[in-house]
């Protein structure tokens, strides 16, 4: 996938670029793209899911509530990077802010599980089970791209 996320997750129709999250860019212009990515990713999902009126009626609000949640976590994922970036600039990462640093790491893991876990009884609630699983490997698929494209750019502790 590189560095776009395209229409449909098997790669077909048209792709739609994913803004390198680690660059330096004006404060109004970082809200822009941050309503970008949420609306290229809501045309992925909408998409691949292959909804119906009533399933979408259902499922668009439970979305929503989710993607709140995870706005939430990635927040956190973005604090716990820049600490550890401040750190490996100014050469100052210690045992003691490591260890730190992976506890964070290890909650917001658990945290992201924990959301998850209390999603699916409600996407279940309004798609069948085979649609609440295509949703969760969307998701699933959309985590590994950003996932792996901050991995990519972060450097290896010293």
């Amino acid at each position: 996938m590189g560095n776009t996320l395209c229409n449909r997750i098997d790669g077909s129709h048209r792709s739609f670029p994913i803004p390198a999250l680690t660059q330096d860019k004006p404060a109004d212009n970082m809200q822009i793209l941050r309503e970008k990515v949420k609306a290229d990713k809501k045309l992925l999902v909408a998409a691949n899911m292959e909804l119906t009126e009533s399933e979408a009626k259902g499922f668009w609000p439970v979305y929503e509530e989710y993607q709140k949640g995870l706005t939430g976590i990635n927040q956190r994922i973005a604090r716990l990077i820049e600490s550890y970036a401040a750190d490996y600039r100014a050469n100052t990462l210690t045992d003691e802010k490591a260890k730190k640093l992976i506890d964070e790491l290890v909650a917001i893991e658990q945290a992201e599980a924990g959301l998850k876990t209390s999603f699916v009884p409600k996407l279940r609630k309004v798609l069948p089970e085979k649609k609440v699983a295509r949703y969760l490997q969307i998701e699933n698929k959309i985590r590994a791209v950003v996932k792996y494209e901050l991995a990519e750019k972060v450097p290896l502790v010293q």
